[in-house]
């Protein structure tokens, strides 16, 4: 366990400042690609196109670390977009099914391999065995504060 705390008293403001830098280069490629797409929204559009047919309204809240209502705001105005459809599953008329539209394809395809590269440059001359303890680290860090809901 550490034994200076004090020495650490700036992580949120580094992780925050990270975050920012991971961020705004994200939205510089989307306005590069003449793209009008949040963040929020990018995650959300990505975690569907990985979903696939199974992609859930509940299934996003879940893995989106965003509550209910933050959630549904960045849905709809993705389904105002026309990135996605908001259906019922079959059988089940209380779960909203979102899917792709043929514009969400074609713009996960546009975004996915500007993605990849930003993805590549934040690991860029980090080894494997740096970058998983740089997760595990993470991770902890996380643990640590979910104790606290």
């Amino acid at each position: 366990m550490l034994q200076h705390i004090d020495e650490i008293s700036g992580i949120g403001l580094h992780l925050d400042l990270v975050l920012r830098k991971v961020q705004d280069a994200y939205l510089r490629t989307f306005k590069e690609l003449h793209i009008d797409l949040t963040i929020e929204q990018w995650v959300i559009l990505y975690r569907i196109y990985q979903l696939g047919s199974q992609a859930s309204q509940t299934e996003i809240v879940k893995s989106n670390f965003r509550n209910r209502a933050t959630t549904s705001r960045v849905i709809g105005g993705l389904e105002k977009k026309g990135y996605i459809k908001k259906t019922r599953f079959d059988g089940d008329m209380k779960r909203y099914k979102l899917k792709l539209t043929t514009n969400g394809q074609a713009l996960i395809a546009k975004i996915e391999p500007h993605a990849k590269q930003l993805r590549k440059r934040a690991v860029k001359n980090l080894d494997t065995a740096a970058f998983d303890t740089f997760l595990n680290v993470l991770d902890q860090i996380g643990e640590n504060y979910s104790v606290m809901e």
